[in-house]
């Protein structure tokens, strides 16, 4: 990957797991949007990675967490921006409240087994498979052009 001496932006990504279901949202406006994918965003000024977690979730799907785990940290480079996308990973397995549509999501509900990849970020197709096994995981990937994945490294971790 490229030099790693670039700034770092901290992100949250919720995805919620139920059985053999999770819930995904499609993202109605602003970046990635037109893809389904978990809920969260940036920090505000002061906010811990899971308040932001918490915050976002409730404002882009109108439930609270209850019980959730950060499963995986993934840096994302995007060629040509000099900054760092660093995701936080959470897998939400209890929340309060029923998915409402907000204004920038649109939360469905999903078999796994029916989980639309073609229309969400490229590199879920790698990491997915790991959350859904319970797993704990770090990962790069480097997106070129049309945001095809043009590097990645994945590892399964014991500890984030």
């Amino acid at each position: 990957m490229e030099n790693n001496t670039r700034k770092i932006k901290l992100l949250t990504l919720c995805v919620v797991r139920q059985d053999s279901k999770i819930l995904l949202g499609m993202k109605k406006r602003g970046f990635g949007a037109g893809r389904w994918n978990g809920f969260g965003g940036k920090l505000s000024a002061g906010e811990t990675i899971e308040d932001a977690a918490k915050r976002e979730t409730m404002e882009e799907a109108g439930i609270k967490l209850a019980e959730w785990d950060k499963v995986g940290i993934i840096d994302f480079e995007f060629r040509g921006n000099p900054e760092i996308l660093q995701v936080h990973i959470f897998k939400v397995n209890k929340f309060l409240g029923d998915p409402v549509e907000s204004e920038e999501m649109k939360p469905q509900w999903f078999d796994i087994s029916e989980i639309p990849f073609s229309q969400m970020w490229p590199d879920d197709i790698y990491w997915m498979p790991l959350f859904l096994a319970g797993k704990k995981f770090k990962g790069k990937f480097l997106f070129g052009d049309g945001d095809a994945v043009i590097q990645k490294e994945l590892t399964e971790v014991q500890e984030i």
